[in-house]
């Protein structure tokens, strides 16, 4: 019945919903009142006009079904009544030949409708038409925190962003996206053995996650830079040896869990420049390593696939 409307009625297109209140959504209507309760209103936000009667049995199956649905849906839409019996004129004016059958109005015009004792499942869908789906509030204050969080952290707070992550982490303690960062948090401020347990404890289906692979491969790399030695001592190394690329490598692995992601990329540049043979390539193999942590987009990323690729591509 919904394309025959649309062509009834022109076709006009759906409308978002405005700010409805959870009060007054389902309201009956007569003639008198119609322009206000229905051609009014529907400039605000969309409405569902039901025309029905007494005796009409179908009618009371539809009822109480698209009365909830708009009464959950907190103001997408609203319900307005009209019965046929005691309001012939507008459902004639409509071309309204078997009930029940529901309108819905936007910016004062019908833009679409259907008639019948649908399922709710139908009725949902047509709302959802109309009105657009259904936005989850809680769903939505997450995410806004959740991006909250990582301006913080990507800022250097990361006080702020371990307590945006917490909160998160009391409303949703399943979130991946909270966990991962409050990991994060920790290993900014060198609690990553806390990281490590966090990480670790995580089920199989959320340790597959892309940002806690890639947070894993963080610890370990921070543990294995731990055994590598004072980086002092490699530089002197470096200092006598030049083309010492075990001490340049360890170098550079240090460097990268202190955060100086460029020295630790132009120490394997230097390697790949020199010598490709040395360890299978292995001064590229571990810049890929960095770069897999690092994230395809952070400008060290970027800055470092540029320097691999006039070396490689020269």
């Amino acid at each position: 019945m919904a394309n025959s409307l649309d062509a009834m009625f022109g076709g006009q297109p759906s409308a978002k919903p405005g700010n409805g209140d959870a009060s007054g959504l389902v309201k009956d209507t007569s003639t008198a009142n119609f322009q206000r309760d229905v051609l009014e209103e529907s400039r605000h936000q969309p409405v569902l006009v039901d025309f029905w009667a007494p005796w009409c049995g179908p009618c009371k199956q539809l009822q109480p079904i698209i009365e909830r649905v708009v009464t959950e849906g907190n103001g997408r839409v609203k319900l307005v009544k009209l019965n046929i019996d005691d309001h012939p004129s507008i459902p004639g004016q409509l071309g309204i030949q078997s009930i029940p059958a529901v309108i819905a109005f936007v910016g004062g015009r019908p833009v679409d409708g259907f008639m019948g004792a649908v399922p709710e499942s139908q009725v949902r869908a047509f709302i959802d038409k109309i009105a657009g789906p259904l936005v989850d509030e809680a769903e939505l204050e997450i995410e806004a925190a959740l991006t909250d969080a990582r301006t913080a952290l990507d800022a250097g707070d990361v006080n702020t962003a371990a307590d945006i992550f917490g909160a998160v982490l009391q409303a949703d303690p399943e979130n991946i996206v909270a966990m991962a960062g409050m990991a994060e948090c920790m290993i900014a401020v060198g609690q990553w053995e806390r990281a490590r347990d966090l990480l670790s404890s995580l089920p199989p289906e959320q340790a597959k996650d892309a940002a806690v692979v890639a947070l894993v491969a963080r610890v370990a790399q921070i543990e294995e830079a731990r055994k590598l030695g004072d980086p002092r001592a490699l530089e002197q190394d470096l200092a006598i040896n030049p083309d010492n690329h075990e001490a340049r490598v360890n170098l550079a692995k240090i460097l990268n869990v202190e955060g100086d992601r460029e020295a630790a990329t132009d120490h394997l540049i230097q390697i790949m420049k020199k010598d490709r043979t040395w360890d299978d390539d292995g001064a590229r193999r571990q810049l890929l390593q960095f770069l897999d942590v690092w994230g395809f987009k952070d400008p060290a990323s970027v800055a470092a696939r540029r320097k691999m690729s006039a070396i490689l591509f020269s």
